[in-house]
């Protein structure tokens, strides 16, 4: 008898994605399994459930239905526990389901007795670079970013010269090398934009100056050792970071606009832009924050909206993958369909969940009833002895 894929509709607020699509349906029923997809489930990414149907899957009226007898269960975001309540023992969860951001959803999990995965602890590594969900979902983010700012911003990105007078280009600068801001930096590039930006991680300039920005680092004899072996950042001086600071601020003043794209998993956002860097900006200029979500690089920024403080257009989007929903889910969906298939063995049709893996172990939050990611078991047994202490 072939396993179970359900392919849930997401019902988190400003969620647009879907966790397959057409094409991965057919892959999947290629491979053995049947699909059920909820009805409706692509229709924010423009999937049609005719388009299921044709790929091979059936559409499930209900998400009790689609989720009924699965073995797998496909999401962007962690379902509500009616969901989990209609799911079958043992079945497996495996969507971006935002662990730190959603501790209580454990005893979810584990009521149910799901084996949940989670998307966002792939590791970095070449092997699983295509499961790499965090990478092929912020490289949109940083797309969307200088979109969002283009639109918010009351100007021209590229320079114009006219009969009537020259357009001067639009100033961006970029906070953040990683994937996102990457994307950004190319994207704002491509609008025409005069870029620049920063990084703690001075190996980043070679990849910006790639791309054509100006790399923004005080630059001394500490940066010279400012990484470790492993390709880490090493904390700097207090004086260094005046300097730095000091640089950051300066830079700041003359930009139109301001993409900030620092996250820490598990941790509130850095500030990168303070209340007082946002007063010396032009007024009219636009601060996109990425990290809304987690308390924002800039403390004005909003969750999900478009404020405005001293002059300055503050945008807050917190899901900003899903304002290109078709891309994303496109991405997302080959990102777990490389995923399932690291997990199946072909030859006994079934899955194959190896916590010692390298990237299984990494991946499992949740196993028949108990919790066993070691970033929350020690978790779990610290708040045990502290208990034990105070008794």
């Amino acid at each position: 008898m072939s396993l179970k894929i359900a392919v849930l509709k997401e019902t988190a607020k400003f969620e647009k994605r879907v966790a397959a699509s057409p094409d991965t349906v057919k892959k999947y029923i290629g491979m053995g399994f049947t699909v059920s997809v909820e009805k409706g489930a692509g229709l924010g990414s423009s999937f049609t459930d005719a388009a299921y149907k044709e790929a091979g899957a059936s559409i499930a009226a209900s998400t009790a239905s689609a989720v009924k007898d699965a073995d797998i269960i496909l999401c962007v975001q962690s379902p509500d526990a009616e969901t989990l309540s209609a799911t079958k023992k043992d079945a497996v969860l495996i969507g971006s389901l935002n662990p730190y951001g959603n501790k209580d959803d454990f005893k979810g999990y584990n009521a149910a007795k799901v084996t949940a995965i989670t998307t966002e602890f792939v590791p970095r590594i070449t092997r699983a670079q295509n499961m790499d969900v965090l990478s092929s979902q912020a490289n949109l983010a940083g797309y969307r970013a200088v979109i969002d700012a283009a639109g918010e911003y009351g100007a021209a990105f590229p320079m114009m010269m006219t009969a009537a007078g020259t357009v001067p280009p639009t100033k961006v600068f970029v906070m953040g090398a990683g994937v996102a801001g990457l994307q950004a930096i190319a994207t704002a590039k491509r609008l025409g934009a005069v870029v620049s930006a920063t990084d703690v991680r001075p190996a980043a300039k070679e990849q910006v100056q790639s791309l054509g920005g100006t790399f923004v680092m005080v630059e001394d004899e500490e940066t010279a050792a400012a990484e470790t072996s492993g390709g880490y950042a090493k904390e700097m001086s207090d004086e260094y970071k005046k300097k730095q600071a000091a640089l950051i601020a300066e830079t700041i003043k003359k930009q139109d606009v301001v993409i900030c794209t620092a996250l820490i998993p598990g941790r509130p956002a850095p500030v990168l832009v303070s209340e007082d860097m946002v007063k010396t900006m032009k007024p009219g200029s636009i601060i996109i924050d990425l990290a809304a979500a987690q308390g924002g690089n800039c403390p004005l920024s909003e969750p999900d909206k478009v404020v405005e403080k001293h002059g300055v257009k503050i945008v807050g989007y917190t899901n900003m993958a899903s304002r290109v929903a078709g891309n994303a889910s496109a991405l997302y969906a080959k990102n777990l369909l490389n995923l399932v298939t690291h997990l199946f063995d072909s030859e006994a049709k079934a899955l194959n969940i190896d916590l010692e893996d390298e990237i299984t172990g990494a991946i499992v939050l949740t196993e028949k009833g108990k919790t066993v990611h070691s970033n929350f078991t020690k978790e779990t047994k610290k708040k045990t002895d502290k208990k034990e202490e105070a008794a």
